[in-house]
């Protein structure tokens, strides 16, 4: 079985080498068709585990030809370098505040910091102020990188960027995939986050204790 990590932009392909329309291939995912919609209207989006796990089902079932034409769909431009798996995650901070968002994983949910997938040759700065827009409707700006690191649960590569609020308030954006957007109060933020879960450097930009 080929191992994918499923973006927005390879479940589209998907459903081109499947030659179905939005609502047959929802129907074939058990999704709704405004999930299929999202993904079109944004590629860089990294579905919840458990639209991974149904695309994996449609794409293991799928005929040679369909897998093929899937391969060509997916294939990079020539002369595109091959990069692994790329997420920028936005640290928004509005005062005293950071902004989060509730992640649906299947039947769980958990709070997390906007996060985008980065294409080849794109800027892990302006996909993180373009995700945290896409997701929550907030406008921001980066203040300064702070660092990267393999995520120790999605195993893609992390880059972190602290923002600072421009203007707006959050709002879901995204229901398919997130349940709520927020500012909490950043002394909270481990109560959202455990604090063994956030990239150090995060919480050091933050001032919040790792203990």
């Amino acid at each position: 079985m080929d191992v994918i990590t499923w973006t927005g932009e390879l479940a589209c392909h998907l459903q081109a080498a499947l030659r179905m329309g939005r609502d047959e291939f929802a129907g074939r995912l058990g999704v709704h068709p405004q999930t299929v919609a999202a993904w079109h209207s944004r590629p860089g989006i990294v579905p919840r585990p458990d639209m991974q796990a149904a695309l994996d089902t449609v794409y293991e079932k799928a005929q040679p030809p369909v897998r093929l034409r899937f391969a060509r769909l997916a294939q990079p431009p020539e002369g595109t370098a091959v990069q692994a798996l790329r997420v920028a995650i936005a640290v928004v901070l509005r005062g005293a505040e950071v902004l989060l968002v509730q992640r649906r994983d299947g039947g769980d949910l958990h709070w997390q910091f906007p996060a985008g997938v980065v294409k080849p040759g794109a800027d892990t700065a302006a996909v993180a102020v373009a995700e945290t827009r896409a997701e929550t409707g907030v406008h921001c700006t980066v203040r300064e990188p702070l660092g990267s690191r393999v995520h120790p649960t999605t195993g893609v590569q992390a880059d972190y960027v602290l923002c600072e609020h421009l203007m707006g308030e959050p709002s879901n954006l995204d229901p398919a995939e997130n349940a709520a957007a927020i500012f909490v109060p950043i002394a909270s933020l481990t109560r959202f986050i455990p604090a063994d879960r956030i990239f150090r450097p995060v919480l050091d930009a933050l001032g919040v204790s790792a203990a």
